[in-house]
């Protein structure tokens, strides 16, 4: 074999915690380009999920891209190019989860949006898609904002019941913060960026934090014992009973935002204005439907339902496939969601999963799985 036909195995990128997570005896899997842990030595991903939704998990994201996007005038007018929602009329330290489209309405990314001020929008989006986003940002609007990339922040998010309390010890006023509003603050001389918010869920909130800070930060969380480091299996099986979409997974570039279940990203005002990409095939599916729609899976029986499964009607059809499924521990069931053709998605319409060869009951089934617990009040 010659130099030219072996092939490398890419190297793996390390948040500022990689020696934290094999210290805490974590066990790393590659995700998104980057060496993360998966489940910790202790407890594995039925605890860690369940901790989490008893008390307070703290998961590592900084592997997720961070970014400014400022203006001479509001960057948010130039954003609402490329994303559905209302940007600018995001108030200030409030956030809005968008999504980021193509010229066909297809979806390139999700995202968190902060208004920090009538100048500075704060980015957040997913590991695996941050340079195509970042790029692409660049390509469509670059001559009207300057975007800036934050790779010396490290991310961590605090979820679960008791996630309010433990961040109140540190920052007292995270206890009176609303779900999706933000703050910058300092602490031990170093500059915060706390949101309450996340991506399981249940209540808590993300920090963003300089990266040389990040282990002393994460450290003075674990000091308390409500919390306890999380890894991405838990995190998926979370998100997934929370009826939360996966880029890559639930959303790809083929799919508009009415297909996902997501047409509440797309605001009143932009459905009139229009002036997004994909706009006309966006509004033509509001106002005349779509061929295929995501819907929650509910399967009979204790076998987990993975994502390529096919999806039949009760005479045996294909009429979809499952994007997302697994184990839910909170909802001691099976879960799974998926994209079916739309005369399919009823909540209760009967259906058949086509599982190694043999063809099982399934439901359809309402979204989310297991209750929200966001703080809105």
């Amino acid at each position: 074999m010659n130099n030219a036909a072996q092939q490398t195995t890419p190297v793996l990128l390390k948040t500022p915690l990689w020696q934290l997570h094999k210290d805490m005896g974590g066990k790393m899997v590659g995700f998104a380009g980057y060496d993360m842990p998966v489940q910790y030595d202790g407890m594995g991903v039925l605890k860690e999920h369940l901790h989490t939704r008893a008390h307070a998990g703290l998961f590592d994201v900084s592997h997720m891209g961070q970014a400014l996007l400022t203006a001479a005038a509001d960057p948010a007018a130039a954003l609402e190019k490329i994303v559905p929602g209302d940007m600018t009329g995001i108030a200030p330290w409030n956030i809005r989860y968008t999504v980021l489209l193509n010229d066909n309405g297809g979806i390139i990314d999700d995202l968190m949006v902060t208004r920090w001020d009538d100048k500075t929008l704060f980015l957040i989006v997913n590991a695996g898609c941050k340079d195509k986003d970042f790029a692409y940002i660049q390509k469509k609007i670059g001559g009207q904002v300057k975007l800036q990339p934050f790779p010396d922040r490290a991310l961590l998010a605090l979820q679960g019941p008791q996630a309010a309390e433990v961040m109140a010890r540190v920052f007292p006023q995270a206890a009176a913060m609303k779900f999706m509003t933000a703050a910058k603050t300092r602490y031990e001389g170093h500059e915060i960026y706390l949101s309450r918010s996340g991506y399981t869920g249940e209540d808590g909130y993300e920090i963003s934090v300089p990266a040389t800070y990040a282990v002393a930060f994460a450290k003075k969380l674990l000091s308390y014992g409500e919390a306890k480091w999380i890894g991405l299996g838990a995190r998926d099986s979370l998100r997934l009973e929370a009826g939360l979409c996966l880029y890559g997974h639930d959303l790809d570039e083929q799919t508009t935002p009415v297909e996902a279940n997501l047409k509440w990203v797309i605001h009143k005002r932009r459905r009139a204005e229009k002036g997004f990409c994909g706009a006309d095939k966006i509004i033509g599916q509001l106002q005349n439907g779509t061929k295929k729609f995501r819907v929650g899976i509910q399967p009979e029986g204790k076998a987990p339902l993975r994502e390529g499964t096919e999806l039949l009607s009760a005479e045996g059809k294909k009429i979809g496939v499952i994007s997302s499924g697994g184990f839910g521990p909170s909802a001691d069931a099976p879960v799974a969601m998926g994209y079916v053709d739309t005369a399919f998605s009823a909540v209760g319409t009967k259906l058949q999963v086509l599982l190694r060869g043999i063809t099982r009951p399934c439901t359809v089934a309402a979204l989310p799985f297991v209750q929200h617990h966001y703080k809105k009040d």
